[in-house]
């Protein structure tokens, strides 16, 4: 990754498989790595503001990689991550360290055993960075974070810091959340890549649930690699696979005509066809497809399932604190509160339909992928709004496996990403294809 007029903030870390290969085999020693990070986390953090503060990251950090090389004194045996450093967001309840969900709550209320999620990564030998910094209740209520590659602007959200820290070189991998867009908006603002598994593959006990219905935990590296040493090491029953598509070696790929598409700014658009191109002349076959043409009624029903489940899920905190709670996340409790048990029928039994008519096209066009922009255009200026999630709203509301690779810049120098869609479980042979087209999209 390149810095862009603001290098202080962006550091050429070493991607997370061969960083964790130095670590098993030794040839870094794991106080080093910590030291390394540490040093780095001290030189951008008053810049990105992606980590939450901690007094004595450092001291902790060595005394837990100390105990984990006592735990592994052999290479052979050291677990797949071993000496990864994870960025949290801090809606994931974590051992030792206080989850407050971005909000001004007190910790207390939000207390509970520690995330599945993040202990499965203590097992595979990862050491927790810090917590992260997230928008509100990961909603629209953004936290201080800012984009690495040009400060004055918006990493996204809900998951900000996971995806800063893992693009100033900090984190060498991070946890986040999307209920909507956010691990694939801010990946792409970031210029990482970022994964949303299929609703399920996760688990997301222990987490502050947005909506328990449609959350899904997703995942932020430097590359498609990385993702699937990750992936691998903390979905159960993870089946690899050769990735040979419908018409050869390389996926056919679908693009979603119509008025879903449509949501994407001039620039935006334009760089995605430029991605398309190049992905055709690599060996791709390009179908474009009438799709989602109903996409305002989906964010309707979505909006509508969310919301409920969110007011639900926070209504003993909002009538105890409710004067803590910011406006837009406030706004929100009072939009689920007022949805109609009607309307939420329709809504509940909105995603399983979704699914199927993505299929039906699937089958019926031949494709491997659902290719589209992760964002409308470029991560906007000013940190007062995360941007659109409408280019991932879909998607997360069908509850299929997503990626974004970096691919390309705008005018600016902002990163541009490409979003890759799978079938519902087809989460191997998305990260097959994503490690087969990231090369073809790298700048």
């Amino acid at each position: 990754m390149s810095a862009v007029n603001h290098p202080a903030t962006l550091t050429f870390a070493s991607p997370l498989r061969s960083t964790v290969a130095a670590l098993r085999a030794g040839d870094v020693p794991l106080r080093d790595h910590v030291e390394e990070v540490c040093d780095r986390v001290e030189r951008v953090e008053p810049d990105v503001l992606a980590l939450l503060p901690e007094p004595d990251r450092r001291g902790r950090l060595l005394a837990a990689a100390a105990a984990l090389e006592r735990r592994f004194p052999v290479a052979a045996g050291r677990p797949p991550l071993y000496g990864a450093l994870v960025g949290v967001k801090d809606i994931f309840r974590v051992d030792g360290f206080e989850t407050r969900a971005g909000s001004s709550l007190p910790p207390e209320p939000l207390a509970g055993r520690e995330a599945a999620c993040v202990s499965r990564l203590r097992e595979m030998g990862a050491l927790v960075l810090g917590k992260t910094v997230t928008a509100e209740f990961a909603f629209r209520e953004p936290g201080p974070t800012r984009n690495p590659h040009k400060i004055a602007h918006t990493p996204g959200g809900s998951s900000s810091g996971s995806a800063a820290s893992v693009a100033a070189g900090c984190a060498d991998l991070a946890l986040g959340t999307q209920t909507v867009g956010s691990v694939i908006r801010p990946a792409a603002y970031c210029g990482v890549t970022g994964f949303k598994p299929t609703l399920g593959r996760l688990p997301t006990a222990g987490i502050i649930y947005f909506s328990r219905t449609l959350d899904q935990v997703g995942l932020f590296t430097q590359d498609a690699a990385g993702m699937s040493l990750a992936t691998s090491a903390l979905l159960e029953g993870w089946q690899p696979t050769t990735h040979a598509g419908q018409a050869g070696p390389m996926p056919v790929l679908g693009v979603p005509e119509g008025p879903y598409l449509a949501q994407t700014e001039p620039e935006g658009l334009r760089s995605f066809e430029g991605q398309l191109a190049r992905l055709e002349e690599a060996g791709c076959q390009v179908r474009r497809v009438p799709a989602l043409d109903d996409v305002e009624e989906i964010a309707k029903r979505h909006m509508d399932l969310v919301s409920s489940e969110f007011a639900k899920a926070h209504d003993a905190w909002f009538r105890q604190y409710g004067p803590l709670y910011r406006p837009h996340t406030a706004e929100l409790i009072e939009r689920g509160r007022a949805i109609s048990l009607s309307d939420l029928e329709i809504a509940r039994g909105s995603p399983s339909a979704l699914r199927g008519r993505l299929h039906e096209s699937m089958d019926r066009e031949g494709l491997d992928v659902w290719a589209s922009p992760p964002a409308p255009g470029p991560a906007p200026q000013g940190l007062g709004s995360t941007g659109s999630a409408a280019m991932n709203l879909p998607w997360t509301h069908a509850g299929l496996p997503a990626i974004t690779l970096p691919a390309g810049r705008a005018e600016n120098g902002l990163p541009f990403g490409l979003q890759l869609t799978a079938r519902f479980g087809a989460d191997e042979s998305l990260l097959g294809w994503a490690e087969a087209l990231e090369p073809v999209l790298a700048d």
